[in-house]
């Protein structure tokens, strides 16, 4: 919806965009700004990239490749955004990936030199991208506001990966631009409920409060352990819709919960959607969904799963095959994937005895079991799932 912006966050290679990013998007959480954050890279990172240990992101992180099609798919995603977005790019675009950066309103510019805001800065002219801000990245100098009208011209520094952005100066970045994220909660609530496909839907946010569920500023932080509790709240087996955010294990949890009636869940790029219909078989020529099968050290098989070229459009999910249910084991399924491919995997192998969702913040999380030992909520031991 062109209502609302669409801020690049643009920069050389190694300058901290992504720290940035993730810093800026964490704060506008804590405000309670709606929005979601696009990697428009294909590194294959996501906020938990920043939430735990550096030594575990290089072994789980499978970086993708610059496509005529993912730059394509990206371009789409930000045209039909449903939400005020950030969008986190690659540092040296080409003058075809700088098609991405045509669909963008406005940019937030991060670079070490004079020399490199001022190259960064021309790409914007030249795509008629307004820029709000200017920031040096500096290792060692500290952090000072230059100045804050029109184009706020700053310093930051310690841009540093699994590190959060904080203190005076990156908060009157924070202020300066959330005039771009003013937008009602409320109003963008019922604006997408008045599209949801059921009459119940459910607003994460609300159900966490009525549960007591503890917040880190505006933002839910779901415990494993509170899994039963949602599940004895939502009615099982009727229509369900999902909407705001929420771990990979729980929107696993709930889909399963709900079918095999229909499951709805709110996507910021595509609106709402419904996980879709897999197949089981050899995978077809040219296929992009392709499957690592392991065995985790705690017995049973994991399936981590990964896109060749770090895109997978949902319309394209049906041509994708994926192996059969592999026995009567307990199954661990990961990858870095969308939250809607998680849910169409879970209700794939939902006959699974034992079937647990990996997520790197949490583990082996448990999302129906058939065995007595486990419950929907509880962890599995086993080694992480890699690419």
């Amino acid at each position: 919806m062109e209502i609302f912006p669409a801020i690049l966050i643009g920069g050389p290679p190694h300058s901290g965009k992504s720290v940035l990013a993730y810093s800026l998007s964490q704060a506008l959480r804590q405000l309670g700004r709606r929005h979601y954050l696009l990697r428009a890279c294909p590194d294959g990172e996501g906020d938990w990239a920043n939430e735990i240990d550096q030594s575990l992101v290089r072994t789980i992180r499978i970086k993708g490749e610059w496509t005529p099609r993912w730059v394509q798919h990206i371009s789409d995603d930000i045209a039909r955004r449903h939400l005020p977005l950030l969008v986190d790019v690659g540092g040296r675009p080409t003058p075809a990936q700088e098609a991405i950066l045509g669909h963008c309103t406005h940019a937030i510019l991060l670079a070490p030199t004079a020399g490199a805001l001022a190259e960064w800065r021309d790409r914007c002219t030249l795509h008629g991208i307004t820029v709000l801000a200017e920031i040096e990245s500096s290792r060692t100098d500290a952090p000072e506001i230059r100045t804050s009208q029109p184009v706020f011209q700053a310093r930051l520094a310690g841009l540093e990966r699994g590190t959060t952005q904080h203190g005076p100066v990156f908060n009157a970045l924070v202020q300066h631009v959330l005039p771009y994220f003013d937008f009602d909660t409320d109003e963008l609530r019922h604006l997408h409920f008045e599209l949801a496909p059921t009459p119940t839907a459910i607003d994460l946010d609300r159900l966490a409060r009525s549960m007591n569920i503890p917040f880190t500023g505006k933002r839910a932080e779901w415990p494993v352990h509170r899994l039963p509790d949602v599940l004895d709240y939502l009615p099982a087996g009727e229509a369900l819709g999902l909407y705001g955010r929420a771990p990979n294990w729980l929107y696993a949890a709930v889909a399963l919960h709900v079918h095999p009636a229909p499951f709805y869940q709110f996507d910021p790029r595509l609106g709402w959607v419904q996980p879709p219909v897999l197949n089981s078989g050899a995978p077809n020529p040219g296929q992009i969904l392709t499957t690592n099968i392991g065995v985790p050290d705690g017995g049973g098989t994991t399936l981590t799963f990964s896109i060749t070229g770090g895109y997978l459009d949902y319309s394209e999910a049906g041509d994708q095959r994926v192996p059969a249910l592999p026995g009567n084991y307990p199954l661990i399924i990961g990858g870095k994937v969308p939250l809607w491919l998680v849910t169409a995997l879970a209700i794939f192998y939902k006959d699974s005895p034992l079937l647990a969702v990996y997520q790197p913040q949490s583990g082996n999380v448990v999302v129906s079991s058939r065995r007595g030992r486990y419950k929907p909520g509880d962890l599995l031991p086993g080694s992480v799932p890699s690419g």
